[in-house]
């Protein structure tokens, strides 16, 4: 299995951080057997687009609240991830308090 779960959703409370406040998180590294996706769809022209990051964070955004890893930006990026055979996925991640 490539995630740890799919969602159509996400299941934490907003917590209004802006493009600016997720470039300020420094990346890591992040398994991606241990995330939980919040989109359970893809646009395979997406996928397959290689400025796909263009205009946005060259990192996936991930949401780490009670306990679980939400991957809440970065769809495309993890699955380009699996499907090189790589295990990890360079995120941000951002705490929310339980």
């Amino acid at each position: 299995m490539i995630f740890k779960g799919v969602l159509d959703g996400r299941p934490y409370p907003e917590h209004g951080t802006s493009l600016r406040d997720w470039v300020a998180i420094p990346p890591s590294q992040v398994q991606l057997d241990h995330l939980i996706t919040t989109k359970s769809t893809l646009q395979l022209g997406l996928l397959l687009d290689d400025d796909s990051t263009y205009y946005g964070d060259m990192f996936a955004h991930v949401v780490q609240w009670r306990g679980e890893l939400y991957l809440e930006d970065g769809l495309h990026r993890a699955l380009r991830c699996a499907l090189h055979q790589r295990k990890v996925l360079h995120a941000r991640v951002l705490s929310l308090p339980d």
